[in-house]
């Protein structure tokens, strides 16, 4: 949100070193850029305000294998506006001139379309794979959304360029999830038990 002072019939903005700000008065731009100070009329100023620091977008999505089982992905990916003028001429950043208050929520839109560009690529290549084999592929997920985001034209388009995709986890539902540890707890219980006896049995020699 823009910091508006008011004097009189007269608005003062002060921005910000991370927020890239445009004043158009009457069709034709007059200030645009990062940190920028100046006074203006409400009455015939047009002002949009574009975040151009680094976001973090958490993602949890589910998935299919390729054995139809079900998994949950989590992944993070990080994005900026790299060219705010044509993210202010394709969505709206306006502001209210009066107030300083975002009139819409354009990153709500850049969001989704992050989530549904980073979700195809990682749905196409687990529902390729058995279960087994899913739960131990982060790294090719993380290179397949990754690869998706950095050619992507559409975020080109409205001017947003993809810093990093990270996936956290790749985890199946909690009670398969249960399931397969047990052959491992099972596993370090044997071997616990016979650690156990081969004490007992040097005891009683």
């Amino acid at each position: 949100m823009a910091d508006v002072t008011r004097r009189l019939f007269l608005r003062h903005l002060r921005g910000t070193p991370t927020n890239w700000v445009r004043l158009h008065v009457a069709g034709r731009v007059r200030r645009e850029g990062t940190g920028q100070s100046f006074w203006y009329r409400p009455l015939t100023a047009v002002l949009s305000e574009v975040p151009v620091d680094d976001r973090e977008l958490p993602l949890l999505f589910h998935a299919r294998t390729g054995d139809f089982a079900d998994i949950t992905v989590q992944a993070t990916v990080t994005y900026r506006v790299a060219d705010p003028a044509l993210a202010a001429a394709r969505l709206d950043f306006s502001v209210d001139p009066r107030t300083g208050r975002a009139r819409s929520r354009p990153l709500d839109q850049v969001a989704t379309l992050l989530a549904e560009l980073a979700q195809q690529p990682a749905l196409d290549l687990l529902a390729r794979v058995p279960l087994a084999e899913a739960l131990t592929t982060v790294a090719p997920v993380r290179e397949a959304v990754s690869a998706a985001l950095g050619t992507e034209p559409r975020l080109a388009d409205i001017g947003v360029a993809v810093v990093s995709a990270r996936v956290v986890a790749v985890r199946p539902e909690p009670e398969l999830e249960r399931a397969l540890q047990t052959p491992t707890r099972e596993a370090v219980q044997v071997q616990a038990d016979r650690a156990t006896y081969a004490r007992r049995a040097q005891a009683v020699e």
